[in-house]
């Protein structure tokens, strides 16, 4: 395979981010036309079709790593651009910095992350909200640079680290465990339920560990404050996260379901393998941010090495 064109890969990231080529021409100050012509040139080098003509345009499997080395590239290039700019161009060299995080992270003990970041000269953060089982799959895709993740096993091209544990409590109000009381626990197949939304499957685990499944009465809440609030206010029972939950809790505004343990989430630190001093920097200050506010990792939850 001959290498790569360095502004045709810049051109295939673009696509995907804008989502057709006519955008992709519009931000690349080009025409759509020559837009196609690197996109076939690119095509023809890696001899496959890289990215599917749908709206929105979406990458083929083979497109998908040729969108990490584009962005891998970019950011190299921001890094070197920064390092050389002068008072007169330091607008122009802005280092992008794309990682996914769950929404609980983002409301507790990533918010120092954001404090260091703050501090730092022509760097833009760029977050993404997704739930912890998922957020490799960015990793996998190429959308992103590091992923706070409950995978431990490295996504190819990545390093793997272990942060901590996030601890949740499966609580409600007083009145709402009282209502569904049954014995000494609570009727779990009536007791209404919140999720986060589709993908949290925590209360799930809980409910097996009973030998239920889902009540009727399942309420969505796709936000963390307001996911605590929820139950708070007495509308379904739910998995308290320690960090937002601890003064409810001791104040008796929610109680722990009666018979229902905590469960704790290993969380993981995934990157790119890429020598990137900005890459490095993010990544001690989240490896600080969790040492300050996780519990420590489980001895088992460390990761085997790549092999």
């Amino acid at each position: 395979m001959p290498a790569l064109d360095p502004t045709q890969l810049e051109t295939l990231v673009v696509i995907t981010e804008e989502g057709t080529f006519d955008a992709a021409a519009r931000r690349l100050h080009i025409t759509p036309s020559a837009v196609s012509q690197r996109i076939r040139a690119l095509e023809r080098a890696a001899g496959q079709v890289l990215v599917r003509r749908t709206t929105p345009c979406t990458p083929t499997e083979a497109g998908e790593p040729l969108i990490r080395h584009g962005r891998q590239l970019r950011l190299l290039l921001a890094e070197a651009a920064a390092s050389l700019a002068t008072e007169e161009t330091t607008g122009e060299a802005v280092i992008d910095l794309s990682v996914v995080v769950n929404a609980d992270t983002l409301a507790t003990w990533f918010r120092p992350v954001l404090d260091e970041v703050a501090t730092w000269e022509r760097t833009a953060l760029r977050i993404t909200v997704e739930d912890q089982g998922y957020s490799a799959d960015a990793l996998r895709r190429g959308e992103v640079f590091a992923a706070v993740t409950s995978e431990p096993k490295p996504v190819q091209g990545c390093s793997v680290e272990p942060l901590g544990r996030l601890r949740y409590t499966p609580g409600a109000t007083p009145a709402l465990v009282e209502r569904h009381r049954k014995g000494r626990g609570v009727d779990w197949s009536a007791i209404p339920m919140i999720v986060y939304n589709e993908k949290d499957h925590l209360q799930d685990e809980v409910l097996a560990a009973h030998g239920a499944t889902r009540p009727p009465v399942v309420h969505r809440v796709p936000s963390s404050h307001d996911f605590h609030e929820a139950i708070r206010r007495g509308l379904g029972w739910g998995m308290l996260l320690d960090a937002q939950a601890e003064a409810d809790l001791e104040s008796g505004i929610t109680i722990p379901l009666p018979g229902a343990k905590p469960i704790d989430v290993d969380l993981f630190w995934q990157r790119w393998r890429l020598d990137s001093l900005a890459l490095d920097d993010l990544s001690e200050a989240v490896r600080r941010a969790a040492r300050a506010q996780l519990r420590r990792p489980r001895q088992s939850s460390r990761p085997r090495p790549p092999g």
